[in-house]
């Protein structure tokens, strides 16, 4: 077999042109577990070096600095629906396939169920926007108090133009002002500003019986935010920009010339004109920050010099004039604005949060949903169950929120390290959230021994309070290490550890962090009474941190990737104490190896693109084009044809005699799908919330694996006696020709490649690859070496991380190759070099 040349399957697609892009980033996910992409893993590591200030050895890892991604994430229910188009052509086709008329009384479940639209008359974006509020109004209607449902009536009252405008505005920057005359849906709304007009148009409301709650680091909503007496869904210009800085960022360039040039003032671009511009009033801190009101610049713009002589009065009032000239100009030049207000959209956001049970969504949630169901697909078969009680009350939702607001404060102050003060006030927010907290712990503990009984309380859970308030302590502990205070950090870790309800993902690190406290801190803080020598107090707090690392070896919670960390520190503590060898773990059955490493040769293709000619103003310059970062190679072993690094790679593997994916886990992915199959769509009340979905909502959070713990382990075990091969062929047999639409499963790879593969796994290594899949599905998505391997003859699989120059592991790429190599996976680095460089002009 060695030498001899073997043909690509056809599933490879190796052959294809469109090869597939390198996975190089995973983001927060959407339910506030965070997910860092393989450069932020070191950057945050070396800020916890940087201003800890302690020692943190080679088995810690940092899970303390991650931040906020700026990057919107599908939303947990848009996750579970499977990959179509979502673009404008999309959504077009759909409404085209619509009956020659429509009924007007027509509802829109029978516009879905139909697939009927007519321009002008109804859309998909209207139909998804009204398909939430119905669906949330008629299952948690006890969520809302008298003055919102009043504006939900109000809602259905308006016409479909004035919904449609609001819908497309709400998807767009909605805290920002549109230009009524610069809108672009005159297909869908034959008179926009009339549209606008209704949403702005006054509407009152009734007295709510609901009472003011105060949160934990919350006294009261934010500004803005309530309901008074009377309403509006947008805000009219006339009345709310009253500050030179709102109205000029309005005006487009040109607009913005004209003005510049009667202000005399000068800018290269649009962001320095408006800078000068507002730099000409000597009260521009007054204008921005205090705000001048319309109304009073109309006021002194009319009344006449008083003839008072105080002069400083006089500067201010010819200030002022000037102001409000520019100000009405600039009204006057971009005419009528919309803006959502404020509080009707932090109503409707309520409303979506309920529908989607996330905190962000976009168009694409909006409507994937109702292309999914317009669509021509196979979906798996199960009980689809959506509760009422994932927020028991009001309050509690309302909490929620609220708690969320103060997560996000946290998040942004730790972001950027924060100073001295910012970081005292995560610390007063900690003590604020602490007591509730542990209120909150003592009723989800309860809810949890007397009320849940089908494994729904892990998905639930995730909607309370606590939930966000359990990671808010978690900063927290970050920021008491960051002052020294390693005494409270130990006490709330230890409290973290005592509970097993939120966030059990982060048990091993909570392990990992309370082991090096005891190890290198404890013994100086609270020295036992009974010990005065200073290195036998070191060595009882080393037993104890020793014994804390057995703890979270044994916790069926603690994730296998912390393992090895945790191992790690036990063999160290055994050698400082001087354990004897019998009494000492033995780790040798995941003792690891480096990876062994092989060169591969190959000719490079550098591009040379020509210089391309911009204008600037000293003159025209030469500016280079931007280049790919992904290098070119020629595959020398097939037909010579230009080919990415992995794919050269990949081509003399198979010229060793081994067949191969360039699958980045995507061969992972499809044999977890095919051998938890049946798991993946097992009854769990809540989280199948549409019969379009492709995967449980909680498969992307730690909730799924404690859900399903028998059954998973049941099925591990199957998987290391051998069952695998018959796992994937009744799957296949029974979804294959459907093509049934299941995450991460590719129908493309042919099925006796996958069985000559489950044959190649030993079945101990494969259970635990699924293992740890099934605890953190999302996160550990990224970082599976580029190449799968396998050698049929001699029943082995191997993975290969390609590197070409410059190239280096990342973090999440580390963690996986420590996971395959801990399971007696062969894994190389297999690193790309240049035997001859091609120099190729470009056009």
């Amino acid at each position: 077999m060695v030498g001899r040349k073997i043909q690509h399957p056809s599933s490879t697609n190796f052959h294809d042109d469109s090869h597939p892009a390198k996975r190089l980033k995973s983001y927060e996910s959407t339910d506030g577990e965070d997910v860092l992409d393989n450069s932020g893993d070191e950057h945050l590591a070396n800020v916890a070096n940087r201003f800890r200030n302690e020692i943190l050895d080679s088995g810690a890892q940092s899970d303390i600095g991650d931040s906020e991604n700026a990057i919107l994430q599908p939303t947990d229910l848009e996750s579970t629906l499977p990959p179509m188009k979502t673009d404008e052509e999309a959504i077009q086709e759909y409404e085209a396939m619509r009956a020659a008329e429509l009924d007007t009384h027509e509802s829109v479940r029978d516009r879905l169920n139909h697939r009927r639209w007519i321009k002008g008359k109804s859309s998909i974006y209207v139909d998804a926007f009204n398909l939430a509020l119905e669906t949330v109004l008629e299952d948690e209607v006890h969520l809302f108090d008298e003055k919102e449902l009043e504006v939900f009536k109000q809602w259905k009252l308006l016409e479909y133009e004035a919904q449609y405008l609001y819908v497309r505005l709400f998807l767009r920057k909605t805290s920002a002002w549109h230009r009524i005359n610069s809108l672009k849906y005159f297909s869908d709304i034959a008179d926009i500003p009339s549209a606008a007009s209704n949403l702005q148009l006054a509407r009152s409301v009734p007295e709510s019986t609901a009472s003011m709650q105060e949160n934990p680091a919350e006294l009261a909503p934010p500004e803005g935010t309530t309901l008074e007496s009377s309403f509006t869904f947008a805000d009219t210009s006339d009345q709310a920009i009253t500050t030179l800085k709102e109205a000029s960022s309005l005006l487009n360039l040109e607009e913005l010339k004209n003005i510049a040039k009667e202000a005399k003032i000068q800018g290269k671009n649009k962001g320095e004109l408006l800078k000068a511009l507002q730099r000409t009033s000597k009260r521009q801190s007054g204008l921005v920050w205090v705000g001048l009101r319309r109304s009073d610049s109309e006021q002194i713009t009319a009344s006449e010099p008083s003839g008072n002589d105080n002069g400083e009065e006089e500067d201010i009032s010819l200030e002022a004039n000037r102001d409000s000239h520019f100000l009405k100009k600039i009204m006057a030049s971009i005419g009528p604005c919309i803006r959502l207000s404020l509080p009707t959209l932090r109503l409707f956001e309520r409303a979506h949060l309920v529908f989607y049970r996330s905190t962000e969504w976009t168009e694409k949630s909006l409507t994937t949903i109702i292309l999914a169901r317009v669509s021509r697909r196979n979906f798996p078969e199960y009980i689809v169950c959506r509760s009422a009680n994932i927020f028991p009350s009001r309050n509690e939702l309302l909490e929620f929120e609220a708690a969320l607001r103060t997560q996000f404060r946290v998040d942004s102050i730790l972001e950027f390290n924060g100073n001295k003060d910012s970081l005292e006030l995560v610390l007063n927010i900690l003590d604020e959230v602490y007591p509730r907290w542990k209120v909150l712990l003592v009723e989800e503990q309860r809810k949890e021994d007397r009320l849940y009984e089908s494994g729904e309380g892990a998905y639930l859970r995730r909607f309370s309070p606590a939930w966000v308030y359990t990671r808010i302590i978690h900063k927290g502990t970050y920021v008491l290490g960051r002052f020294k205070m390693y005494a409270r950090e130990h006490a709330v870790t230890k409290e973290l550890l005592n509970q097993s309800l939120f966030h059990v993902a982060r048990r091993g690190a909570w392990y990992t962090r309370k082991a090096l406290l005891e190890e290198h801190y404890m013994y100086a803080i609270e020295p036992p009474s009974a010990i005065t020598d200073v290195e036998q107090q070191k060595r009882y707090w080393k037993r104890i941190s020793l014994r804390t690392c057995e703890e979270g070896l044994q916790d069926r919670d603690c994730h296998i990737i912390y393992h090895y960390d945790l191992q790690k520190r036990i063999k160290k503590l055994e050698r400082q104490l001087k354990i004897p060898k019998r009494e000492q773990h033995d780790f040798g059955h995941v003792l690891l190896t480096q990876p062994a490493e092989v060169t591969v040769e190959g000719i490079q293709l550098k591009k040379e693109y020509p210089l391309k000619l911009i204008r600037r103003s000293s003159g025209l310059g030469a500016k280079e084009k931007q280049r790919s970062t992904k290098t070119v190679w020629v595959d020398e072993l097939e037909n010579g044809a230009e080919c990415s690094v992995e794919e050269m790679c990949l081509s003399w593997y198979r010229s060793q005699g081994l067949k191969g994916y360039h699958a980045e886990g995507g061969i992972i992915r499809t044999l977890f799908a095919y051998l938890f199959y049946d798991i993946l769509f097992v009854y769990i009340p809540n989280v199948f919330q549409t019969a379009y979905q492709t995967c449980p909502l909680d498969l992307h959070t730690d909730a799924f694996f404690p859900s399903r713990a028998s059954e998973i382990n049941h099925r591990l075990i199957e998987i290391g006696n051998g069952a695998a091969e018959r796992l994937v062929r009744e799957v296949h047999a029974r979804e294959g020709e459907k093509k049934t639409c299941i995450i991460g499963l590719n129908w493309d790879f042919a099925l006796e490649d996958l069985l000559e593969i489950v044959s190649c796994f030993d079945g101990a290594a494969l259970a635990t690859i699924c293992q740890v899949m099934a605890q953190e599905y999302q996160a550990r998505g990224g970082g599976i070496p580029d190449l799968f391997l396998w050698d049929s003859v001699n029943k082995e699989v191997k993975f290969s991380e390609v590197k070409s120059e410059n190239d280096r592991l990342s973090d999440t790429q580390r963690l996986w190759i420590h996971v395959l190599m801990g399971a007696g996976i062969r894994v190389e680095l297999c690193n790309a070099v240049a035997r001859e460089v091609r120099i190729i002009e470009t056009e």
